[in-house]
């Protein structure tokens, strides 16, 4: 079975929002559209803890887009956004949520961040997804959403490791720094992973 993976199309990761991605509105109607493709639809969430310690706003003297160290893995110091129970953590008023059969939760640990759908960036703690999807007999995935170089990449990175076809859908993910999302793609590709426009995807 084939799987769409929605990524954090979150209000912060849209334009307004906090950590706002540079077109990110761009993938939503693309997005909406795909969904009648797929006989699986599940969706990440970004859910952090005010006092996450990836946010910037947290570390004394530390400014946005920073690099640190936490807990022994490099970090993205990041604007606060998509705090449990805000605005900015819900899904766009413009996602077409009908066909999302599971949606999979991340970041809620305040000592380490999680990009991946799948687990937090150390690897410490799975979210559940991954045995959801294969419980569901998934063996491919199609990752969407937002940002491309960080939720997105590690999504489909992650999907690879744990045995299942992955591939970006290019045309429904925008990045925050386009040229890190080149670099990153490349890898991905390198390892096995795949990439796909929207219109030519038919499982017909």
């Amino acid at each position: 079975m084939n799987a769409l993976i929605i990524v954090d199309v979150q209000n912060d990761f849209l334009p307004g929002g906090t950590l706002a991605v540079d077109e990110g509105d761009a993938i939503i109607p693309v997005i909406n559209k795909l969904q009648n493709q797929f006989d699986l639809v599940v969706a990440t969430q970004d859910w952090h803890p005010a006092d996450h310690k990836s946010f910037a706003s947290i570390h004394s003297g530390k400014n946005v887009f920073e690099q640190i160290h936490l807990n022994g893995l490099p970090q993205v110091l990041w604007p606060d956004h998509c705090v449990q129970e805000t605005p900015g953590a819900a899904f766009s008023s413009e996602l077409d949520r009908k066909k999302i059969e599971a949606i999979f939760r991340k970041g809620m640990e305040k000592n380490i961040d999680s990009y991946s759908g799948f687990f937090d960036n150390g690897k410490k703690k799975a979210t559940g997804m991954g045995a959801y999807l294969k419980g569901r007999g998934v063996s491919s995935i199609f990752i969407a959403g937002l940002a491309a170089d960080y939720c997105v990449y590690f999504t489909a990175l992650d999907g690879m490791e744990l045995g299942l076809q992955s591939t970006i859908i290019t045309d429904a993910t925008r990045a925050i720094d386009r040229n890190d999302f080149a670099k990153k793609f490349q890898q991905f590709k390198s390892k096995g992973g795949k990439e796909i426009n929207s219109k030519e995807i038919d499982f017909s």
